[in-house]
């Protein structure tokens, strides 16, 4: 029996050869593949406390890496690669490289010239990179963890409580998270920022 997955508005659809990286073949439901993969992020978060992160560390393809593959590692084989293939998301695969050393440089100098607050450049952040879609899956909860990340280790501010949802069953919340995002997508960052600190 093979990983038959039922897709929520704004989640990204796996390939079968993507879907051939599931590391634990029990998993047959979307449900299952959600609960391991959240005791996996909760690893992730665990191994986050740890570390002493700097704004050279965290704004860097390696660390998005990295925490990609924190998250999701023993989930997936794939996890902490970024994706080989177009998704209903994102831009084309091999433009993610270059789209993300840009969105880095910007964030760098938003930070070093106080272009936005600080939640607004985290958000701004999340926004961009989830629309980057470096990952075959998991950008969404990548991007939030990243800007929890920037917030707090960068600008020493509370992380965000994101609705305290991880918005991966489709309610309520998950709505005003989608809608929130298609409002930044035309330009409007604001409904994000109030968002992810409500």
């Amino acid at each position: 029996m093979g990983l038959d997955l039922e897709y929520e508005e704004g989640q990204t659809p796996l390939n079968e050869e993507e879907k051939e990286g599931l590391l634990i073949k029990t998993i047959t439901t979307h449900a299952e593949l959600d609960e391991y993969e959240q005791l996996n992020i909760e690893n992730a978060i665990e191994w986050l406390i740890k570390q002493k992160l700097k704004k050279e560390t965290i704004l860097t393809d390696h660390f998005i890496k990295v925490l990609h593959k924190r998250m999701f590692g023993k989930v997936w084989k794939w996890a902490g690669e970024f994706r080989q293939s177009e998704k209903n998301i994102g831009v084309k695969w091999i433009n993610i490289w270059h789209d993300l050393k840009v969105l880095l440089d910007d964030t760098n100098y938003w930070i070093d010239n106080a272009t936005f607050p600080p939640d607004e450049i985290a958000i701004r952040f999340k926004h961009r990179l989830v629309n980057i879609h470096c990952f075959p899956n998991g950008n969404g909860r990548h991007s939030r963890l990243m800007a929890d990340i920037i917030v707090e280790s960068i600008f020493k501010k509370e992380i965000f409580s994101w609705h305290s949802s991880n918005m991966v069953k489709a309610d309520e919340v998950r709505k005003e998270y989608i809608k929130s995002i298609r409002l930044a997508d035309k330009g409007n960052i604001e409904p994000l920022i109030k968002f992810a600190r409500t």
